[in-house]
């Protein structure tokens, strides 16, 4: 078990949020995650991957977490499945359906996993086994959380199958991974997940493998998924474009913090933070015909990171106070809120 730990990363106050759909909704959220803190060892010391995050996330809403590889968006989704190290250092809650996972011991973790969430990895040549069937890995997963026969395991692993639109779905559950294609093994990965039709589907960077019109059809079915079964899904990518097509809400990470969160539509029309419009700069747009721009430099040793703002040193609007001390979220509007000095309230820009 991950060692929960009151961790001293660096001088900390309490700050509102990451702003994820609450201004409409009105019922209690499905999964609050206050103060997170994930940290690793090092040869060089303690790696802090996920510093001081908090956010919100309600039923039925897909909150996309945004950001480059090393941002902490993956250390973060397995801090709360509980896959972290024995050596890691955990403090903060995660609580969902009013439970606190990490102060769960690692017997009650694991009868939670795929009950209460599942997770949906980015790579399903390692998610399953290739030795085995995927009516075998189906079956397998089904009865360890549900007391059946083989029998009726297999006519639900079927209907999973169904549930994810896999085509000949009778025919592919005699098959092996490796005669699949990339979209049919993510799609069995996403099966297993809904076993147990979980509240809260983790997604971590699901669609990286697979080619634009397969990603298409795997975003398509996340959509239906959540309309359908009223789960909140978090998704984690480093594409911009794939945030837009299936998140509601976006927060943006950038060396283990948030540093920009809010509604999709505000996050895309009128980013705060220079990380977050770097972001979209480095992405082609319709219609486009200059070259994208990268965002120079590269994103900070977390295990020594530069005092102040973590982007400073990439940032070409830094000044003197951008090196000096942590930016706290500030809220710029109703929907939107920012880690930086440059930030503004919506009526003051």
């Amino acid at each position: 078990m991950a060692l929960r730990v009151s961790v001293p990363v660096a001088e900390h106050t309490e700050e509102p949020f990451a702003w994820t759909g609450t201004e409409t909704s009105h019922d209690r959220p499905l999964l609050r995650v206050r103060d997170l803190v994930t940290q690793f060892p090092t040869r060089q010391g303690w790696l802090t991957a996920v510093n001081h995050v908090s956010y919100e996330l309600r039923a039925g809403r897909v909150l996309g977490v945004l950001g480059e590889s090393g941002s902490g968006k993956s250390a973060m989704l397995r801090t709360i499945l509980g896959l972290q190290p024995t050596s890691t250092r955990i403090s903060g809650e995660v609580i969902l359906r009013d439970r606190d996972l990490i102060s769960m011991s690692p017997r009650e973790r694991k009868d939670i996993r795929g009950e209460w969430v599942s997770m949906v990895f980015q790579d399903p040549m390692t998610a399953l086994d290739p030795v085995f069937t995927v009516e075998q890995q189906l079956v397998e997963t089904i009865r360890r959380h549900r007391p059946m026969s083989k029998a009726a395991a297999s006519e639900r692993a079927l209907e999973l199958l169904k549930t994810v639109q896999i085509s000949s779905p009778e025919r592919r559950l005699k098959a092996y991974p490796f005669e699949l294609s990339g979209g049919m093994r993510q799609r069995v990965v996403i099966a297993m997940a809904l076993v147990s039709s979980p509240s809260l589907l983790l997604a971590d960077e699901p669609t990286t493998a697979l080619d634009v019109t397969v990603q298409a059809r795997v975003l398509d079915l996340f959509r239906e998924l959540k309309d359908g079964l009223g789960m909140a899904i978090i998704f984690v990518t480093h594409d911009l474009a794939v945030a837009a097509e299936i998140s509601d809400d976006i927060a943006v990470m950038y060396a283990g913090r948030i540093v920009e969160s809010g509604r999709l539509e505000d996050i895309v029309r009128s980013p705060q933070h220079p990380y977050t419009r770097g972001l979209l700069e480095a992405n082609i747009r319709p219609g486009q015909t200059e070259r994208p721009e990268a965002i120079p430099g590269a994103p900070p040793n977390l295990a020594n990171l530069p005092p102040g703002c973590s982007f400073a040193p990439r940032c070409h609007a830094a000044r003197g106070e951008c090196w000096e001390a942590l930016p706290h979220l500030t809220v710029v509007s109703p929907t939107q809120q920012v880690r930086c000095v440059l930030a503004a309230p919506e009526g003051a820009r």
